[in-house]
Order: C-alpha cells, then sequence, then structure tokens
C-alpha cells in the first residue's frame, strides 16, 4: 500500500503531465487556427462577428411629451411625475 506522502508525489507528478499536455494541445490548436485564417485570409471580424449588440444610447423613440416643460419619455420604464398616474393620451406625440 502507497502512503500519503507518496500518493501527493505522483499527483504533483500528474499534474505537471496535465499542464504539459493542455500547453502542447493549446499550441498545436492555435497553430492550426492561425495556418487556417492565413489559408483564407480571414479577419478578425470574420471569425469573431457581433453579437447583435445594440447600440448604446438606443432608447428609442418619445411618445409622450409634457407641454409645460417640454420634457418627453419613451413609455419604457418608470413613468415619470408629469404623466404618472394621467390619461396619457392627452400626453402623446
Amino acid at each position: 500500500m502507497t502512503s500519503y506522502t507518496e500518493l501527493l508525489a505522483q499527483k504533483a507528478t500528474l499534474d505537471a503531465q496535465i499542464a504539459a499536455a493542455q500547453a502542447e494541445r493549446r499550441a498545436e490548436g492555435i497553430a492550426a487556427a492561425r495556418a487556417l485564417i492565413a489559408e483564407h485570409g480571414l479577419t478578425a471580424a470574420d471569425v469573431f462577428p457581433a453579437q447583435g449588440k445594440k447600440p448604446k444610447g438606443s432608447v428609442g423613440a418619445p411618445k409622450y411629451r409634457d407641454p409645460a416643460t417640454g420634457a418627453t419619455w419613451t413609455g419604457r420604464g418608470k413613468p415619470p411625475n408629469w404623466i404618472n398616474g394621467k390619461d396619457r393620451a392627452a400626453f402623446a406625440i
């Protein structure tokens, strides 16, 4: 039967072998990817296309306007105090 310290030594050896194998596989994968990219003339946009993100600042067109102040609201989110609890048809743009 092996002792605890011998098992720890075996574990350390196996961990080192696993790390070396992972590094080798990673290097092979990177080399293969670079070869395909160069072969087909791909760009970063070809390999990693945009994920359909909305442009920042795009909150939508305002649907309601306060005639007293000219403030607007898109109808999304918490309603402002000037329209809260009132008939929204009167404020429609």
